[in-house]
């Protein structure tokens, strides 16, 4: 990746390649630690995994924006209170960081549910396709934006849906309802929202670099997840101690609690399990905020690499440990997903051919 020139093509497959490896990893072993098969010794519950799995994806990011100091973010400003001096962008990237903190557990709990993970997947990444897309309206009306959005890239956003409306609406006998589901609707709204204003920030610090001040994706990314691990500490231990502090009671709560009091034999590997996603990270930070690119360009390579992603992780899954093999309608909507993937090199090759006129 080092050797591929910032902004260029390459690079942006280099990006694509990694956080699709990291994907089907993460979706194979979501399913295999929450199933009846992990070695052997019964699966975790939702939550059980949840607690370890975050974890282990918090403490990778945490390691290395420590280790390498990322978080000396390039800013456009530094502001005064006192005595203290700090970057103007933190006013910003600390609510994403909050955002953030909300979008990992609901991740994770999508693809909890009874559906397949390319389901889940699928779900997720057309809600953000469309937000990618508002977010890009948004700022082309208040001039932060000063791209146009080709043609192309409006037709991949249409055949997303397709795909996404393909699995949400098809449901055959026996098959999970995922609209029906009050749990599943709330962990997608809770998931929908806080993505929005995470996109929306994100493309707020992309283009609105000062002359001369370098995108700092990575000093972005540092401080956003040390915002994000603050909070879910933060959040944990109010859950913690809920039940002694505020008699609050239910089997979840319970459930968290037994994670620490009595933790699943498994809850190691759950940990070490939580790296991949801590990895996936990292790589769709960087393609959202991909340089040179619009919200809904760079929304629709983030999201349909994971939708392709997860496909394989559901064969994968179900060559290795026999689970169920996609569905007809998983392969309908992987049809418009490769549409939409043909649309967006057309847009590509139109961009760089921008970008580099832009340059001589």
């Amino acid at each position: 990746m080092l050797k591929s020139t910032e902004g260029s093509t390459s690079r942006l497959l280099e990006l694509c390649f990694a956080y699709f490896f990291f994907y089907v990893i993460t979706g194979i072993t979501v399913k295999y630690f929450t199933g009846d098969i992990a070695l052997g010794l019964g699966g975790m519950k939702e939550t059980e995994f949840l607690v370890f799995s975050t974890m282990g994806g918090n403490a990778i990011c945490l390691i290395v924006v420590l280790a390498f100091r990322w978080y000396k973010i390039k800013t456009n400003k530094m502001l005064h209170f006192g005595i203290i001096k700090f970057p103007s962008e933190l006013l910003y990237i600390i609510p994403s960081g909050i955002f953030t903190a909300i979008v990992i557990p609901t991740t994770t709990l999508m693809y909890t549910l009874p559906i397949s993970v390319m389901v889940a997947m699928v779900i997720m990444r057309a809600s953000v396709i469309v937000i990618s897309r508002l977010v890009d309206a948004i700022q082309i009306k208040q001039n932060i934006l000063k791209k146009k959005i080709y043609v192309e890239e409006n037709y991949a956003v249409v055949f997303a849906l397709v795909a996404a409306g393909v699995n949400l609406f098809w449901v055959g006998e026996g098959d999970f309802d995922f609209v029906h589901s009050v749990p599943a609707v709330i962990i997608l709204i809770s998931y929908i929202i806080s993505y929005a204003f995470r996109i929306y920030i994100m493309n707020y610090y992309k283009n609105t670099r000062a002359p001369g001040i370098k995108l700092d994706n990575r000093g972005f990314f540092a401080i956003e997840q040390i915002t994000a691990s603050a909070m879910i500490a933060i959040v944990a231990l109010g859950v913690y101690h809920s039940p002694d502090l505020f008699n609050i009671q239910s089997e979840q709560i319970s459930i968290f609690r037994n994670s620490f009091i009595q933790p699943n034999p498994l809850w190691m590997n759950a940990i070490y399990a939580g790296v991949a996603y801590g990895l996936v990270a990292f790589f769709s930070v960087f393609i959202f905020m991909f340089k040179g690119r619009t919200a809904t360009f760079a929304g629709l390579v983030n999201r349909l690499t994971s939708l392709v992603a997860g496909t394989f992780a559901t064969l994968m899954f179900a060559v290795i440990y026999g689970g169920k093999y996609p569905k007809q309608q998983d392969w309908i909507s992987l049809v418009f997903i490769f549409i939409a993937v043909g649309f967006l090199s057309v847009a590509e090759r139109k961009r760089t051919k921008e970008l580099s006129s832009a340059q001589n």
